[in-house]
């Protein structure tokens, strides 16, 4: 028995020539939308894959611009805290002079102490409180915790820390004090001490399965997250009497460094340095003059003098200039 094909070779070739154009619309209404004359393999191979490179440069330098601004705007917050504590030494200046001569008597001396004593204060409080992006600006900038060389986070698979949060803590050595069933957690560097109540806290003397509770010793400046059993990114548990004896390490940095270019070389990077500003440090020195006498007077001028630098500071660094 014949067999009979039924075709339309006209109908054919117009679905064909129909969908080929539907195909090229589309095609062209995609490169409208995004922008891009390359936006698939198909429509150029090796375009595509100059395209993609150059997509990737310029987000990496937007990124730069970001940076940039962000480092900008961390300076400007510093410079206008430097400002005021600049404003602060003129008015010590005045005073340490005025207490230089012999128009004034000893008790005239005791109230322009007690001012110069209270403007010395005012710059640590300054300095203590200038921070960008929770970031300690005119004291610790660059301050981190050492993750290898402190035993809290080394040990993590015994005392349940995975990290450690800090916040204007200047470098040095802290001690946990964690005696076991005794609810209490105390850490310090032999200078400044905090202890907490972590009974209540705690499940028992356990935290919680699946969860973690944050340790804040803010008169310390540290936070440690204490992790429970089975809590994800942490390989062991906190338990009451776990960290006694571990130590935080806190290393110092005399600056910060902004990544201002996209490659990871010397040239995109800027570094800057501020020193320890705070009234005792050795960039200031100004914990122990005194204006109780002619004598202490002229020599916490002499003392305010000599912790200042010419200006204007060198690139990239932040200083404080001289004043007179």
């Amino acid at each position: 028995m014949p067999i009979r094909v039924n075709n339309n070779i006209a109908a054919l070739n117009t679905q064909r020539s129909i969908s080929r154009n539907v195909a090229g619309a589309n095609r062209g209404l995609e490169r409208l939308s995004s922008g891009l004359r390359v936006n698939r393999a198909i429509d150029d191979a090796s375009g595509l894959v100059v395209s993609e490179g150059m997509r990737s440069e310029a987000a990496k330098l937007n990124q730069n611009v970001r940076n940039t601004q962000h480092g900008s705007d961390l300076l400007q917050v510093a410079e206008g805290s430097l400002q005021e504590v600049n404003n602060i030494l003129i008015r010590m200046r005045d005073l340490s002079i005025q207490s230089s001569t012999s128009t004034i008597n000893d008790r005239n001396r005791e109230s322009i102490s007690a001012e110069f004593n209270q403007l010395v204060s005012e710059i640590d409080r300054i300095a203590s409180a200038t921070s960008y992006n929770n970031s300690n600006l005119l004291s610790v900038l660059g301050n981190a915790v050492s993750t290898s060389a402190s035993t809290a986070i080394t040990a993590s698979a015994t005392t349940g820390v995975t990290r450690i949060n800090i916040s204007a803590v200047s470098p040095g050595t802290f001690t946990f004090v964690d005696s076991a069933g005794d609810g209490l957690l105390t850490l310090g560097n032999g200078l400044i001490t905090q202890t907490l109540n972590t009974a209540i806290p705690l499940d028992g003397s356990v935290v919680a399965s699946g969860t973690s509770v944050i340790a804040n010793f803010d008169r310390v400046g540290v936070q440690v997250p204490l992790a429970g059993a089975n809590t994800v990114g942490a390989t062991g548990d906190y338990t009451d009497g776990d960290l006694d004896g571990s130590t935080v390490v806190v290393e110092g940095s005399t600056g910060g460094v902004f990544q201002v270019g996209p490659s990871d070389s010397f040239v995109n990077r800027l570094e800057v340095g501020i020193p320890d500003l705070r009234a005792t440090s050795a960039a200031l020195n100004l914990g122990q003059p005194s204006l109780g006498t002619i004598s202490s007077a002229r020599s916490a001028v002499s003392s305010i003098d000599q912790g200042s630098t010419p200006c204007p500071a060198p690139v990239g660094t932040l200083t404080r200039c001289r004043i007179g």
